[in-house]
């Protein structure tokens, strides 16, 4: 017997939408009875689907959680990292979205609805559906969306009709996109188009990630132009000091230095303050604050003995949206958030304690052993914090070193952003 087909967005809009809407109802409820239904969904359905079965999600009845009163929502905008490009989310989608009977919806890293513009006829038919500022679209408070979904997998996500894995929104289609910080990847929110189901387009997912990129490069000059500040308050300051020296903003990024070969980036710890403090990539360090950043002046080893090796590393992979490595034992214990990919490759090397190969790596990673070179110049970067922890040849975690890892309750859950081969098969075992 032949397997089923994969449907696609272009299929769907090649249909009649009534038909459309049919056949991805067939879809969800044969799922649902844990049938193999004659088309099969998408990949990025599929997966999220079973995260929500998973998660005991209520396939039929739409539960949510508190909406947030007017103090708290005002609150949250005034501190999103989003607040400065939502004049350039505004003009890129709002008249487009007005036009096309969407409207335009800007939550934050949590799922919560902070900004919506758009059809007023759409933002009423919203307000029915409890979508509406202040409310939480997280996915797993109510299952597959345009909002939640990007959240986790982090990438542009159209979800049509009864690829909602909740009944009561099959009358929507919505398509949204991850913003993200262009200083460190953390995920600051999602920009969504959403409307009735007769307003489906598929152009419109290649439109919100363009308008999300538009909106990370915005951020990304504002930066820049912050670095040049902190390097012209900077440049005095280590022109009179002899010895080792550099500039950092808050997130590690180097505005300037003296005595000592230039890195883009360090690592630095969350609680670091004035004083003293152990960075993996200098060592131990004088701290003394900058307008928006640090001096930090490396100590002669000589003087000041570096801290013992960690012995222990924990990698926690369990949660859906943030990962960590802490590195604990020495004279100075260190809790480092990871990007998404560095999350995949330490749980990689975790999973292969004997090591692996760039190459092996590269095909775990991407379905393709020869792309070492992308291997190589990440895992470069993950020495920055890891240091002498990590060997290579092949690429391993130092045999001295004790390795814990922290995976999620139920494997579906496993790094749900990522769509390398190792992982995803790692994954599948759950999918329903």
């Amino acid at each position: 017997m032949n397997a089923p087909s994969t449907i696609d967005l272009a299929r769907i809009s090649a249909m009649d939408l009534a038909h459309a809407a049919r056949l991805l109802k067939g879809v969800r409820d044969a799922t649902l009875a844990g049938q193999r239904p004659r088309v099969m969904p998408r990949p990025v359905i599929r997966e999220s689907w079973g995260r929500m079965m998973t998660g005991g999600v209520d396939p039929d009845r739409d539960v949510r959680s508190r909406l947030l009163d007017e103090e708290e929502l005002e609150e949250r905008r005034r501190a999103s990292p989003l607040l400065p490009v939502l004049p350039v989310l505004r003009d890129a989608l709002v008249t487009v979205a007005d036009a096309a009977q969407h409207i335009m919806v800007v939550c934050d890293a949590d799922g919560r609805v902070l900004w919506r513009e758009g059809s007023s006829s759409v933002l009423r038919k919203a307000d029915a559906l409890g979508f509406e500022p202040g409310a939480d679209w997280s996915e797993g408070v109510v299952g597959t969306n345009g909002v939640g979904t990007p959240l986790v997998v982090r990438r542009p996500v159209q979800v049509f009709s009864a690829e909602h894995f909740v009944r009561t929104h099959h009358s929507w289609t919505c398509t949204g996109a991850p913003v993200t910080d262009p200083r460190d990847g953390t995920l600051l929110g999602v920009v969504d188009v959403s409307g009735p189901l007769r307003t489906m387009h598929p152009a419109t997912m290649a439109l919100v990630g363009s308008v999300a990129k538009l909106a990370e490069a915005r951020l990304r000059e504002r930066h820049v132009t912050a670095l040049e500040r902190l390097r012209a308050v900077a440049a005095p300051v280590l022109a009179r000091l002899a010895g080792r020296a550099l500039a950092v903003d808050t997130h590690g990024w180097t505005a300037a230095v003296t005595g000592m070969p230039a890195a883009d980036r360090l690592a630095l710890p969350k609680s670091l303050a004035a004083g003293r403090a152990w960075l993996p990539s200098l060592g131990t360090c004088r701290v003394e604050p900058l307008p928006g950043g640090w001096l930090l002046r490396p100590e002669d080893p000589r003087e000041a003995p570096e801290p013992l090796p960690a012995t222990r590393l924990v990698l926690d992979v369990s949660g859906p949206r943030r990962w960590t490595l802490a590195m604990l034992g020495g004279a100075r214990d260190w809790t480092h958030d990871l990007s998404p990919r560095h999350a995949e490759l330490l749980y990689l090397l975790a999973t292969h304690r004997k090591g692996r190969s760039a190459s092996g790596l590269a095909e775990d990673m991407f379905g393709d052993p020869a792309r070492t070179v992308t291997v190589r110049a990440e895992l470069s970067r993950v020495r920055r914090y890891l240091g002498a922890l990590l060997a290579h040849r092949p690429y391993r975690f130092h045999e001295d070193v004790e390795v814990e890892l922290i995976l999620p309750d139920h494997p579906a859950s496993l790094l749900p952003h990522s769509a390398a081969p190792a992982i995803r098969r790692a994954r599948s075992v759950a999918e329903p």
